[in-house]
């Protein structure tokens, strides 16, 4: 196959989905998400614009499901063009002094140890000409942000460390930073949020993706 691949972790809804609809007319999108459902519809519409995906409903906090995805790529693409981490675990606003500890831990594990383990399996499919996008969120350090901010912070931490890391021998790695969208993870915040003042995701998407071509 000589069409670019590209790997989406957290692909089922929102940005993810989005930026894989908005990818398939160039790339093989290989969309990883927990959600069956959710990644059979993403499929339908990308086949619908004439482009092809392979669906990986998994949960990447289990790190031996992310090693046979890894592997996977490797022995069906030998490599891996682009990777978007758009995965986070939104834990449920709260003072800083009420943080539930299974929700810390939930947060830690996705967004932090998962990250991490994905770096380590992501890197040798990207090799020196590939591309890894993570995405910041402006919200992190607000009040009631705790165990998603300090999570959230982390993972952009190690992101930019691996880009300065890899800056003159590649993979190349971006940092982007949305605009508010209508997204499930934000009406969870802002559940009484005017949602038709929030930018549309396939919009979004285009205007992400318009930046990484520059």
């Amino acid at each position: 196959m000589t069409q670019k691949t590209a790997l989406i972790t957290g692909a089922s809804r929102g940005l993810g989905a989005a930026m894989a609809e908005a990818l398939a007319p160039t790339h093989h999108i290989i969309a990883v998400g927990r959600t069956v459902g959710a990644l059979e519809e993403l499929d339908d519409r990308i086949k619908a614009k004439g482009g092809s995906a392979t669906l990986a409903p998994m949960d990447i906090t289990t790190p031996e499901a992310m090693q046979t995805l890894c592997r996977g790529i490797h022995d069906r693409w030998g490599a891996l063009d682009l990777w978007l981490h758009t995965a986070v675990h939104a834990a449920p606003l709260t003072p800083s002094d009420h943080i539930d500890g299974k929700d810390l831990e939930k947060s830690i594990t996705a967004n932090i140890t998962a990250t991490a383990t994905l770096i380590n399996y992501v890197a040798p499919l990207l090799g020196e000409a590939g591309r890894a996008v993570f995405f910041e969120d402006p919200v992190v350090g607000q009040k009631f942000y705790g165990s998603y901010g300090a999570t959230k912070g982390a993972q952009i931490a190690i992101a930019r460390s691996w880009q300065a890391e890899t800056a003159r021998i590649g993979p190349r790695v971006d940092i982007l930073t949305p605009e508010p969208m209508a997204t499930a993870t934000r009406a969870r915040f802002f559940p009484g949020e005017d949602r038709a003042t929030l930018t549309d995701i396939h919009a979004e998407a285009a205007r992400l993706l318009a930046i990484l071509q520059k």
